[in-house]
């Protein structure tokens, strides 16, 4: 592979590896609500300048960083042609029958894709300086609360710890299939629209199959190892917050309201 799969773990000592688990997690759902709160230029420039920050602190390569970005470009060239066209604005700048391109329009699929890219920044970046089990445990102590009304939050945290994990093999699989597409005369660099979209077509199944494949090969695993539910598992001692991960989480607040006070 020419690059690392977008979402995996990076071993590092940056503060931001050090953070707690659970403090990255909220810091990112924070930081997303200020994403999607986003209306304005300003808005979205803060929550870039915002994102700089962890970015560097990490000590991250920038290429795996935006490595999810640029692997969904089609997807949200589709999103924001979708919205350009589609969208019913007053300021019509073209039309051809139903297809209408509109100022409003075009400003709302920009919108949409800018959230896109900066909530998949967020995401790559909790997964990439976390570790899974990390993810796990501290999704599970969040959600804990869910227990008194019958959620089985053991189960639900392996879950999302489990497609957490598989995001990047998935993406792994998918390049390695599409270099095989290409090796047999598939142009999924063609200018052409219809033949991109032709081409993309052979990799659904094979996607598909690999993943129900490597879904089974980990259920065989876990069996073997004796896994039968996460409720009966021993965990270690949850260690309490340090003041860096409150310094974080009130980092993410603040930027959180100041989203909100420039939206008045």
């Amino acid at each position: 592979m020419r690059t690392l799969p977008a979402g995996q773990y990076l071993p590092g000592h940056s503060l931001l590896h050090r953070l707690d688990a659970r403090a990255k997690i909220l810091c990112a759902l924070i930081l997303m609500t200020a994403v999607i709160g986003a209306s304005s230029l300003w808005g979205y420039t803060l929550v870039l300048v915002a994102l700089l920050i962890p970015i560097l602190i990490s000590r991250l390569p920038l290429r795996p960083t935006v490595a999810a970005v640029r692997g969904m470009g089609g997807f949200l060239l589709v999103i924001l042609l979708m919205n350009a066209l589609f969208f019913k604005g007053e300021t019509v700048l073209a039309s051809w029958g139903i297809i209408q391109l509109s100022h409003e329009g075009i400003k709302q699929g920009f919108r949409i894709v800018s959230n896109v890219v900066l909530i998949l920044i967020i995401g790559n970046l909790l997964t990439m300086t976390t570790l899974p089990t990390q993810v796990a445990t501290a999704l599970e102590s969040l959600i804990k609360p869910l227990k008194l009304i019958g959620v089985p939050t053991e189960e639900v945290a392996m879950i999302i710890s489990v497609a957490i994990q598989f995001i990047p093999t998935l993406m792994e699989a998918t390049e390695l299939i599409k270099m095989a597409q290409i090796a047999r005369g598939a142009r999924f660099e063609s200018k052409k629209l219809s033949e991109r979209a032709v081409s993309f077509l052979p990799l659904v199944v094979p996607v598909f199959i690999s993943a129900f494949r490597r879904a089974e090969e980990l259920s065989l695993a876990m069996e073997a190892r004796g896994y039968r539910n996460a409720k009966n598992r021993t965990r270690r001692q949850k260690e309490p917050l340090a003041l860096h991960d409150y310094a974080a989480l009130t980092f993410s607040v603040l930027i959180c309201l100041i989203q909100f006070l420039l939206q008045r």
